[in-house]
């Protein structure tokens, strides 16, 4: 395992279908000593559940809305804290949030009274067609794992790998909820990139695919961590 003198507390922002989870599952493969957490593995666990969190979820996400800061603010401190990862010490990722400026000002109050503080943010730059084109084509299952039908398709057609389970289409997984979440997205980026940017810790990784994306996502992480 590497060892790094440094600890980063980091954000990966991207349009919905930009690869966040398939990078950050790639990147705690080389260097395993950061801790990950996605909203939107907790949000589909909750919805799986249909817990009260899950329940309130599946409304705004059906809508293609996003859901209230202070909302997804508590759901991230809950979970830091469960794990105990505000100690100063501890590198983690955060993946799904903030996702605009009004949420990483609310984050800001969560980490800094534990001296956790964002210091590295990195933005997937992904072409919107190529989004488009992979969200026509991706089949889920409950789990959270994720298929592609043209590039990663399961072993039998529409099955899960694992459990041998039916897969399905996510709700907002249409083009015209789809386009309005990209839409969304690109409309509440400027602001909270020029607010990281402010800080000398906003970072920019581009290309169509994950192949190309993650040597440059990996090398810019070890350089923060050496």
């Amino acid at each position: 395992m590497s060892t790094f003198s440094k600890n980063i507390r980091m954000v990966i922002m991207g349009a919905p279908g930009s690869g966040k989870g398939t990078l950050t599952s790639r990147l705690l493969k080389k260097i395993p000593n950061i801790h990950s957490l996605s909203t939107g593995d907790i949000l589909r666990k909750e919805i799986s559940q249909n817990s009260s969190i899950g329940l309130k979820a599946k409304e705004y996400i059906a809508r293609g809305d996003l859901l209230p800061n202070e909302f997804m603010a508590k759901i991230v401190e809950n979970e830091l804290n469960l794990n105990k990862w505000l100690d100063g010490k501890t590198s983690f990722l955060l993946d799904g949030f903030p996702r605009t400026i009004e949420q990483a000002k609310e984050l800001e109050p969560v980490l800094k009274p534990h001296n956790s503080d964002i210091n590295f943010v990195v933005e997937l730059n992904v072409p919107p067609e190529v989004i488009l084109d992979r969200i026509a084509n991706r089949w889920v299952h409950s789990s959270g794992r994720v298929y592609n039908l043209q590039y990663n398709p399961p072993k039998i057609p529409f099955k899960d790998d694992i459990t041998g389970e039916p897969l399905f289409k996510r709700p907002d997984d249409n083009p015209e909820t789809f386009k309005v979440r990209l839409d969304k997205y690109f409309s509440e980026l400027e602001p909270i990139r020029k607010f990281y940017e402010s800080k000398g810790i906003y970072h920019v990784v581009k290309g169509e695919t994950s192949d190309i994306i993650f040597p440059q996502l990996q090398a810019l992480v070890e350089k923060q961590l050496a």
